[in-house]
């Protein structure tokens, strides 16, 4: 009888831990997928309202604006682009660290009228983003650039009025002088202990084994900025949006010739110049095309922009 009566409450005891097991297990997975499902909520949240930011520094007529967004936690900010459709897109994927992993996420928060420039991602609590127009030969659009508060630029021996805006923007981790150590040193002309190297008369930027073409100051700090998958995909986009721009001044133009008024612009060449762009390094094939173009409509009768 006794052995019968303990081998029961043995029993007893192995039931009630296995259900309590299962009832542990269950209460850890719904726990954790919560969890998953808040952060992944949070991580969508926080992309939007990174697109929300940007609204402002696109209204302004300023040369150039700046701003930061203070996350609450340790945050990477992944900068995704395609260029499909006629205006391509801009992605932000956002991942944040938990327990001290990384949350992973494919929701995508995406705007066809943005165009971000920075390395593939940004990491950090506090992330800067600066602005300033591009104009090729009409205002395109506003460009963006994300860094983080961890990395700290040093512009060295840069043009004066690169130099000026620089020193005028007063962003935190922007530096024209007393530059702190372990900085990304960034020399216009050559120099050495260079990370990035801006040959500001051809108009190319170096980083490493990567070479980037510019036209122009606000596609310069792209370059600096970015990666160069980052930055070749955005002038791409660029490029379609002026294609479409372009267009729409045609129209324009179309419009005003009737009341005797030509404008006289190769508006249709520019469009397909656009179009046929593969890469930063053909920009400098539409520079003539582009001053052409700036130049009699600055001097024209009835300017279309």
């Amino acid at each position: 009888m006794n052995r019968r009566a303990y081998l029961q409450i043995s029993f007893a005891w192995v039931f009630a831990l296995l259900v309590g097991a299962v009832i542990l297990f269950l209460a850890i997975f719904a726990s954790t997928k919560l969890i998953n499902t808040e952060q992944t909520t949070q991580d969508a949240k926080t992309g939007k309202e990174i697109g929300i930011l940007l609204n402002p520094l696109e209204t302004s007529f300023e040369s150039g604006k700046t701003t930061s967004l203070t996350l609450p936690i340790e945050t990477r900010i992944y900068n995704k682009c395609n260029n499909q459709g006629n205006f391509g897109r801009q992605i932000i994927q956002i991942s944040q660290k938990s327990f001290d992993k990384w949350t992973e996420t494919d929701i995508d928060v995406g705007f066809s009228n943005k165009y971000i420039f920075s390395d593939r991602y940004v990491e950090g609590k506090k992330v800067y983003l600066f602005s300033k127009p591009f104009d090729f030969p009409f205002k395109v659009t506003d460009l963006v650039y994300m860094t983080s508060s961890l990395d700290h630029y040093c512009f060295s021996d840069a043009p004066e009025d690169v130099y000026e805006e620089i020193s005028d923007l007063g962003q935190e981790n922007l530096f024209t002088k007393d530059c702190p150590d372990n900085d990304i040193h960034v020399c216009f002309g050559s120099g050495g202990n260079c990370d990035v190297v801006v040959n500001y008369e051809q108009e190319y930027v170096k980083k490493g084994a990567d070479t980037m073409y510019f036209e122009g100051d606000a596609l310069m700090y792209g370059a600096i900025f970015s990666e160069k998958n980052v930055y070749e995909c955005q002038v791409k986009r660029l490029m379609q949006r002026i294609e479409n721009l372009a267009l729409l001044y045609q129209d324009k133009a179309a419009f005003v010739s009737a009341v005797d008024c030509n404008s006289n612009l190769d508006l249709e060449g520019l469009g397909n110049s656009a179009n046929i762009l593969s890469n930063s390094a053909s920009l400098g094939q539409m520079n003539n095309l582009v001053e052409d173009i700036k130049q009699k409509n600055d001097l024209a009768g009835c300017r279309l922009w």
